[in-house]
C-alpha cells in the first residue's frame, strides 16, 4: 500500500492509497520536531482504529517545509523498509517538467497540483489552492506547470489583522449577510469574503487575458467549497487534488524507472 504525505506550512496530511482508492486520510499539525517514532505510533494507532491491516510498502512525500522531510525519510526507511519518493528531488520524475525561469524552484505542492489537475481535467487550467497562501497555478495543455500567482492565505490575512490591530478580534470565515457591515465582525467578514472573491476573479481574468484564451478554473484547499458556493468562481472543486497528484506522480515513476 502507498502512503502519500503532503506536508504544508500548517498541516500535514497522510493518505493510504491501495491502487484503486484512498482507504483513509488523516491530518496533523506540521511540526519539524516530531520524530519518526512519534509519526509511526500516531499512524499505526489510527490504522488500527480504522481497521486497516494491510502494510505500507511505498511512500511519496510532498513538503513545503524542508526540515520535516528528514524525519519522514527515517519513518519510511525504519518502519516501512522503503526509500520514499520526494517531489522536487532529482530522483522523483514528473510526468511533464515545469517550464519556468532557469534556476527557479517551484514549490512541490504546486507541481503535485498540476499533475493531479491535468490527470482529472486535461490541460489549459488555473488551479486555485486555498492554503496557508492562496496560490494560482497555470497548467498548460500538456500538463506542464508554467507559472502562477502567490497571495496571502485567507486565515493568514485574518491573523495579520488581529495581530496588527489590537481592537480587531479573531473572526471565522463565513459568508456575510451584506457587503456593508454594521459591526466590527461583520465588517471584517465582508472584507475577507468579498476581497478574496475579487482576488480570485481578477487574477483568473488577467491570467486568461494575458494568455489570450478561456481556461477552466479548478478550486482546491479547505476553503474552496465555501468560496465557490453560489459565486461561480470555479468550474470544478477538488477536495483531494494534492493527494491524487501524489498518486499520479508515484505511478509515473513506477512506470518509468
Amino acid at each position: 500500500m502507498l502512503l502519500a504525505i503532503d506536508c504544508g506550512n500548517t498541516n500535514t496530511v497522510f493518505s493510504l492509497w491501495d491502487g484503486a482508492a484512498f482507504r483513509a486520510t488523516w491530518r496533523t499539525s506540521t511540526d519539524w520536531q516530531r520524530t519518526a517514532d512519534q509519526y509511526f505510533v500516531w499512524l499505526t494507532s489510527l490504522m488500527e482504529h480504522s481497521g486497516i491491516a494491510a502494510g505500507i510498502d511505498e511512500v511519496i512525500i510532498s513538503s513545503t517545509v524542508p526540515r520535516v522531510v528528514y524525519n519522514l525519510r527515517v519513518l519510511s526507511d525504519r518502519y516501512f523498509n522503503c526509500r520514499p519518493l520526494v517531489v522536487g528531488k532529482p530522483e522523483c520524475l514528473l510526468p511533464v517538467p515545469p517550464r519556468v525561469d532557469a534556476g527557479t524552484q517551484v514549490g512541490p505542492d504546486r507541481l503535485v497540483n498540476a499533475a493531479g489537475a491535468h490527470d482529472r481535467h486535461g490541460g489549459n487550467l488555473i488551479v486555485v489552492d486555498f492554503g496557508t497562501a492562496t496560490t494560482f497555478d497555470v497548467v498548460e495543455d500538456d500538463g506542464a506547470y508554467v507559472g502562477g500567482i502567490i497571495a496571502p492565505g485567507v486565515n493568514l490575512s485574518l491573523e495579520a489583522l488581529h495581530q496588527a490591530a489590537a481592537a480587531l478580534p479573531h473572526v471565522d470565515v463565513s459568508r456575510p449577510q451584506g457587503v456593508v457591515g454594521t459591526n466590527t465582525v461583520a465588517c471584517m467578514q465582508a472584507g475577507i469574503w468579498y476581497g478574496y472573491i475579487g482576488l480570485v476573479r481578477e487574477c483568473c481574468a488577467r491570467i486568461m487575458a494575458e494568455r489570450g484564451r478561456s481556461m477552466r478554473v479548478i478550486g482546491t484547499g479547505g476553503l474552496a467549497p465555501l468560496f465557490g458556493e453560489n459565486e461561480g468562481l470555479f468550474d470544478a472543486i477538488e477536495h483531494d487534488l494534492t493527494m491524487h497528484g501524489l498518486t499520479v506522480i508515484h505511478r509515473y515513476n513506477k512506470e518509468n524507472t
